[in-house]
């Protein structure tokens, strides 16, 4: 492949299911087992080696996205070339890689900004098909687009939100298209048509006008897909990634800070992730528990919750619990564990 491969992350959505998280900061930068949502996507491309040169391309959704992805991206990816674009009207999927059409010219991979997997795109170098679409059996299709598969591996027809069981391949929201053009021309014809769902266009539909006109996609089957979509999802990929990174199987990453490890009046139950400026004491820590930068935990037992960067827990059990960036949450030394959602700059007291 010697044409420029773009990769292309749409995260305009408002994030309404992450809320209170999300009021403050677009959704791909909430925190999840040491890192942000997008830092672990971002991760997921590492195994791509099938073009000289890559370039990313980020849809943002208004206001929080458009003022907060840029300079991130800057800052913690300064190499990369990135392209900016801004969906104002949240009129879905297609609409959104339309808005960008400009960039999407050669081989494209479309991943959105809530969908991690577990694949090498490493074979992508030796793909002929004129797509792919990474899937995953599921035993309840009905949530999610599925892709019907004949008996020869190729896609047949793509259904968002299937009213029946028979077909379990979920789609995970991962693509790659060997051509950008034709992707776009599928999807001037979605729209010539007014083809939408609940007053949105939806990938799929582009992608069964493709396959109209006689395109090869075939379905990549992954066995790994975490969902950082809602708070339930968010803990739940966090468990995974945590024991991920005891197992020692995410590149860079460590289970916990070992100096934590060490204090004498912590008990620390794996697999847990500390950040090495976090203080931690008289407290009881995991399993399950990421704590981000320059946060103080005092006399607390916190299990199976995600503490972001600069916060203060004192005196309180927490257990299936968010807690956003800057936030306070004090208690009163009640031993029975509670389960809060509190977002960027709250401050809380608990009995």
């Amino acid at each position: 492949m010697s044409k420029t491969l773009k990769v292309v992350i749409p995260m305009a959505g408002w994030g309404t299911r992450m809320r209170p998280q999300t009021w403050s900061k677009p959704k791909p930068l909430v925190g999840v087992a040491g890192k942000t949502a997008l830092d672990h996507l971002m991760d997921m491309f590492k195994t791509i080696s099938i073009s000289p040169s890559i370039e990313y391309v980020f849809i943002l959704g208004p206001y929080l996205g458009e003022l907060q992805i840029p300079p991130f991206i800057k800052e913690h990816y300064p190499d990369i070339i990135a392209h900016y674009i801004v969906q104002a009207e949240m009129k879905g999927q297609s609409h959104a890689l339309y808005l960008a059409r400009q960039y999407l010219v050669g081989p494209v991979i479309v991943c959105f900004a809530d969908t991690l997997i577990e694949t090498d795109f490493s074979f992508l170098e030796r793909e002929k098909s004129d797509g792919v679409a990474w899937v995953k059996a599921v035993p309840d299709p009905r949530r999610f687009g599925v892709a019907e598969v004949n008996k020869d591996g190729w896609v047949t027809r793509l259904i968002e939100k299937p009213e029946t069981l028979e077909n379990n391949l979920a789609l995970v929201g991962c693509y790659y298209f060997k051509s950008g053009e034709e992707l776009m021309s599928a999807i001037e014809e979605q729209l010539q048509r007014n083809l939408p769902l609940k007053n949105e266009f939806f990938l799929v539909d582009a992608i069964n006008i493709m396959l109209e006109r006689h395109a090869l996609i075939c379905a990549e089957k992954t066995t790994t897909w975490l969902d950082t979509g809602t708070i339930e999802a968010t803990l739940e990929t966090n468990r995974y990634l945590l024991e991920r990174m005891q197992a020692g199987k995410l590149t860079g990453s460590h289970a916990s800070n070992p100096q934590a490890l060490q204090m004498p009046d912590v008990k620390i139950n794996l697999p847990v992730y500390i950040h090495e400026t976090a203080e931690v004491s008289n407290s009881e820590i995991g399993p399950y528990v990421s704590i981000g930068a320059n946060c103080k935990i005092t006399g607390s037992r916190i299990e199976d919750s995600i503490i972001e960067a600069d916060c203060e827990i004192t005196n309180i059990a927490l257990k299936g619990s968010m807690v956003g960036r800057q936030a306070a949450v004090r208690g009163k030394g009640g031993k029975k564990a509670l389960s809060i959602n509190i977002g960027d700059d709250s401050s809380v007291i608990m009995g």
